[in-house]
C-alpha cells in the first residue's frame, strides 16, 4: 500500500528553482528520509490548472532514466505539489556558471539528452521546450530532462501540432511562423541551439529583444559555431540540427546511431558529466571565500 502524500509528509529545504507558473525547492521526504524536488504550482487562474493536469498525465506516463521520475502529486491550501526525483548536479545552465564546457562533456550531454528525446518521441510526445536550464543532471552523472510544462501527447499517425510554445530564443523556425504545422524535429532544432549555448554561453540572437530574436530566426537562420569555439564533429552536429527545413533534419534515433560527435559521447571513453558538478561546487566554494575575505 503507498504512502500518502501531503504538505506535511515533505519537508522544504533551499529554493533551487523559479519559473512562470511557481517555484521548485529540494526537498525531504520524512517518511522514507530520501531527498526530492518539490514543485509548488499556483492554482490561481483556470487556465494554468488545466496545463498543470496535462503535465502530470504526461510525467505519469513517463519511465526512462534520462527523463526525471514523478512522484506523485496532491493540492495543499489552493497549490499544487509535485513530488519529482531530485537531480542534485543542477541544471546545464546552472553549471556553465563556472566557466565555459568543455566539447567531450557537451557530447556526453547530448548522448543523454537525445536517449530522452528518442524515448519521447517513440511515444508520441514532443518536449518544445529543450534548452540547457531543462537539461539535469544527476548525482552520478545521468543526464535528465526535465519540465514538461508545455510538452504535447500527439497521435503517431499525424504527429503534427500547430501551437506556438517555447522560449524563443530557442524555437524552431516552423513553430514560429504562425499556422505552420511541425513535428518532433522542433525538438531537433532546439537541441542544436542548446548545444550552441553549451559552447558561447547564450543562444544565438540572445543580444536581440525576444521579439526581434523572433522576426530574425526564420528569416536569416541559425548562426553559424565557428573554429574557434567549436570542433569539426560539433560544429557538423550542430549544422545537421539547425536545417531550416525541418524535413531534411535527423530524428534523435538517427543521431544516436550514425552522428559521429553523439557517439562519442557514449561507452568508456564518454566524458564523466559528473565531473561538471565537482568543477561547479569548487568554483563555488572560490566565490564564497572571496566574498568572506572581503568583509571587514
Amino acid at each position: 500500500m503507498s504512502l500518502p502524500l501531503s504538505a506535511q509528509r515533505y519537508e522544504k529545504k533551499e529554493l533551487v528553482g523559479r519559473g512562470a507558473y511557481g517555484v521548485v525547492y529540494r526537498g525531504r521526504d520524512t517518511v522514507t528520509g530520501g531527498i526530492v524536488a518539490i514543485k509548488i504550482l499556483n492554482l490561481d487562474i483556470e487556465d494554468d490548472f488545466s496545463d498543470m493536469q496535462r503535465e502530470i498525465n504526461l510525467l505519469s506516463q513517463l519511465h526512462s532514466p534520462h527523463i526525471a521520475q514523478y512522484y506523485g502529486s496532491f493540492i495543499e491550501s489552493s497549490r499544487m505539489w509535485i513530488i519529482m526525483e531530485y537531480a542534485s548536479g543542477g541544471s546545464i545552465h546552472k553549471l556553465m556558471q563556472a566557466g565555459p564546457i568543455e566539447e567531450k562533456y557537451t557530447s556526453s550531454i547530448m548522448y543523454g539528452v537525445l536517449l530522452a528525446l528518442d524515448y519521447l518521441h517513440t511515444s508520441g510526445i514532443m518536449h518544445r521546450d529543450i534548452k540547457a536550464a531543462n537539461v539535469l543532471v544527476t548525482d552520478e552523472g545521468v543526464v535528465q530532462l526535465c519540465d514538461f510544462g508545455v510538452a504535447r501527447q500527439v497521435l503517431q499517425a499525424s504527429a503534427k501540432s500547430y501551437s506556438f510554445v517555447g522560449t524563443p530564443y530557442w524555437m524552431a523556425p516552423e513553430v514560429i511562423q504562425k499556422g505552420q504545422v511541425y513535428d518532433f524535429k522542433a525538438d531537433i532544432w532546439s537541441l542544436g541551439i542548446t548545444a550552441y549555448e553549451i559552447a558561447t554561453g547564450m543562444p544565438p540572437y540572445a543580444e536581440e529583444d525576444p521579439k526581434r530574436a523572433l522576426f530574425l530566426i526564420p528569416r536569416k537562420g541559425p548562426k553559424q559555431l565557428n573554429p574557434e569555439q567549436a570542433g569539426k564533429d560539433m560544429r557538423d552536429f550542430v549544422d545537421k540540427c539547425l536545417q531550416i527545413d525541418f524535413t531534411k533534419r535527423p530524428s534523435a534515433h538517427e543521431l544516436l546511431k550514425h552522428n559521429r560527435f553523439v557517439r562519442a559521447g557514449h561507452g568508456k571513453q564518454a566524458a564523466r558529466v559528473s565531473d561538471l558538478i565537482s568543477r561547479h561546487n569548487d568554483w563555488l566554494h572560490r566565490r564564497i571565500r572571496t566574498v568572506l575575505e572581503r568583509v571587514p
